[in-house]
C-alpha cells in the first residue's frame, strides 16, 4: 500500500472513531478492506481509496470505518471479569443501592452482543437478590451492521462454543436451524444503540457499572484520557469500571483508581 494512501485511511479512521493505526498495521487495512472493495465493485484497494478521496463517498467511508473497527467478541471473554462482576462488584452495588429502583450497566464497544448478553445471563441467575430492581443494560458500538447482528441474538455453533458454559446454553438459548437463538427473556434485557465514544458521553445518561474492555488499546493517549474522563462523569463514587487485561488508567487519567484485589476493575476518584 502506498504511504500516502495509508496516511489518508489512518487519518480518516482516527477522526471518525479514535482508532490509531501505526505503519506496522498496514496489513489490517489490506485484509479488512478487500471485502469492502469487492462489495462496492472495486477490484483492488487502490481503486477503493481513490473513490474515498472523491466527493459523495460518505457511505463508503462509513463501510470502511465499520470494517476496521469491528472486533471479535465471545461470551464470558476471559472469564475472570465476569466472576468479579458476579461475586464482588454486583453484591457491593446492591448493598449500597438498598431501596434503589434501577441499576444501569453500559457495555461500550458491544460488538456482536456477547458481552452484554453474558452480563444479562448473570443478572438473570442472580434475580432473587435484586429484589425487584430494574436492571438496564446498554450496549453501544460504532458499527450499525454489527449491532443489527447483536439485536437478532443469533449465533453459530462455533460462537456459542467459545466461552459459553453448556448449562447456560441449554437454559437461555434455543436451536434455530443451524444457529442458536438467545431467548427473549435475555434479549429484552439489553438495549443496543449506535454510538461513537468520541461523541458526548453525557447523552447516554448515568451508569453504576461500565464495561469498556479492549477498547482503549486502539486509542492514542490523549483520546484514552478524554474517554476515561468522560466516563468518570457518568458514574457515582462507588461505581465500577472494567477494562481489558492489557489496559490501565495509570499514567493516563487520574479520574479512576484501581480497586484493590480486583484486577481490571477501577472506581472513580
Amino acid at each position: 500500500m502506498k504511504t500516502n494512501d495509508f496516511s489518508f485511511v489512518s487519518e480518516m479512521l482516527k477522526k471518525r472513531s479514535g482508532l490509531v493505526l501505526t505503519a506496522d498495521k498496514a496489513y489490517l487495512i489490506e485484509s479488512r478492506l478487500m471485502p469492502v472493495a469487492r462489495t462496492h465493485g472495486f477490484s483492488n484497494i487502490d481503486d477503493l481509496i481513490t473513490k474515498m478521496r472523491s466527493p459523495g463517498s460518505e457511505k463508503l467511508m462509513v463501510d470502511v470505518t465499520e470494517a476496521m473497527t469491528t472486533n471479535e467478541s465471545f461470551f464470558f471473554r476471559d472469564t475472570k471479569p465476569f466472576d468479579l462482576f458476579r461475586d464482588k462488584v454486583l453484591p457491593k452495588i446492591l448493598e449500597n443501592r438498598k431501596g434503589a429502583r434501577t441499576l444501569r450497566i453500559w457495555c461500550a464497544a458491544a460488538s456482536s452482543g456477547q458481552e452484554p448478553y453474558s452480563l444479562a445471563m448473570i443478572i438473570k441467575e442472580q434475580s432473587a437478590k435484586l429484589a425487584g430492581m430494574k436492571v438496564e443494560i446498554i450496549g453501544t458500538d460504532i458499527s450499525k451492521e454489527i449491532l443489527d447482528k447483536a439485536r437478532k441474538g443469533l449465533y453459530t455453533q462455533f460462537e456459542v462454543q467459545r466461552g459459553l458454559p453448556v448449562q447456560l446454553l441449554v437454559k437461555f438459548f434455543a436451536k434455530s436451524g443451524e444457529h442458536w437463538e438467545i431467548k427473549p427473556e435475555i434479549r429484552q434485557m439489553v438495549t443496543f444503540k449506535e454510538f461513537n465514544l468520541l461523541d458526548n458521553l453525557q447523552a447516554l445518561g448515568k451508569f453504576d457499572i461500565v464495561f469498556c474492555r479492549n477498547v482503549l488499546i486502539y486509542f492514542d493517549p490523549p483520546t484514552k484520557k478524554m474517554v476515561l474522563e468522560g466516563i468518570s462523569k457518568l458514574m457515582p463514587p462507588d461505581g465500577a469500571m472494567f477494562l481489558g487485561g492489557a489496559e490501565t488508567v495509570l499514567g493516563v487519567s487520574d479520574k479512576f483508581k484501581p480497586v484493590p484485589e480486583q484486577r481490571g476493575v477501577y472506581c472513580p476518584t
